[in-house]
């Protein structure tokens, strides 16, 4: 009878973070789209992005007491190994998700997203070993389906203009793709990062943004943004309602490790599925919008891939002797 009390407590931390990043997940392409300017430099956001998730994740070492403990034990050489190239590869993960954001509808945004649970299972393989069952990779076609669809409807669906077909299909559908390339690789070296040099996610979270926050400015010595920001100012185009989706994603990658860490990954899958549902149900009620007929189709294509992924994972056969 002793654990029954803190035992309960857990479960009922784990319900909140996973309602949490639901809400989350589901709102963040309507937040951003309605709160962020396009007048906004996207490194600048990405850049307060990072700072706001440091600043959270070591407020909450200290809050549970283990910041000074983990930091005794930290060294330049492991942070590098463990957090170096997930880090610089999420960074540019993070741009390209901001790109997409403000040139695709919500919803269809956030289906094609998922699709980097296809490239973090095809990641896992090449980088851990780890297989996937038969359903596994019915499910995972099912998903990359539910993406070809997605293209179809966006590519004809915005505008009789061919500037603006290829708009949405350079500026929005290609740059979530390849967002999610990036996802499914970083996760994989994420997985092995953690199971090699035993990072808490707090950790990972401080790690992978200072480094990444360095690569994104590197980068900005000759890129588009480099120069706007030169010639308009870091904060160009910022409100103090920018903060909100700033704050909001920030968050968000923090209940990220939490639910990975806390709850598992099948329980995660219905965090993904639960905020499809979210985000089509934000866009009516605030946009007014009803989802397109490809949407529609491929809602449900995503649903069962995910659902049919989570719940029938590869089981090893025992050798007969």
């Amino acid at each position: 009878m002793a654990y029954a009390a803190p035992a309960g407590q857990r479960n009922a931390r784990v319900w909140v973070y996973l309602l949490l990043l639901t809400l989350q997940y589901g709102a963040q392409p309507l937040i951003s789209k309605r709160f962020t300017g396009r007048e906004v430099i996207v490194t600048s956001s990405v850049l307060v992005c990072e700072l706001a998730k440091v600043i959270c994740a070591l407020i909450l070492l200290a809050v549970e007491g283990s910041l000074w403990k983990l930091y005794s034990r930290w060294t330049f050489v492991g942070s590098l190994t463990a957090s170096g190239l997930p880090a610089a590869i999420y960074a540019l993960q993070n741009s390209l998700l901001q790109m997409s954001y403000r040139n695709l509808d919500s919803l269809t945004f956030s289906i094609l997203n998922q699709t980097k649970l296809f490239f973090t299972a095809v990641f896992t393989y090449l980088i851990l070993g780890q297989k996937q069952s038969g359903k596994q990779v019915g499910a995972l076609f099912l998903l990359v389906i539910a993406a070809v669809l997605l293209s179809f409807g966006e590519g004809s669906g915005k505008g009789s203009s061919g500037s603006n077909t290829d708009l949405v299909l350079f500026y929005g559908i290609i740059p979530v793709l390849v967002a999610s390339v990036l996802s499914g690789l970083a996760s994989a070296l994420c997985q092995w990062a953690s199971q090699v040099k035993k990072h808490t996610s707090y950790i990972m979270t401080v790690e992978m943004s200072i480094v990444g926050s360095l690569c994104l400015l590197a980068s900005t010595y000759k890129s588009p943004d480099g120069e706007a920001i030169k010639k308009y100012g870091f904060f160009h185009g910022w409100t103090g309602w920018t903060l909100i989706p700033v704050v909001s994603n920030a968050v968000g990658g923090i209940l990220v490790g939490l639910v990975t860490a806390h709850a598992g990954g099948v329980r995660k899958g219905f965090v993904i599925v639960s905020a499809l549902l979210v985000t089509a149900l934000l866009q009516f009620v605030f946009d007014g919008k009803p989802p397109s007929l490809y949407c529609v189709a491929a809602l449900p294509l995503v649903i069962s891939s995910i659902s049919i992924y989570q719940k029938y994972p590869y089981v090893a056969r025992k050798k007969e002797d």
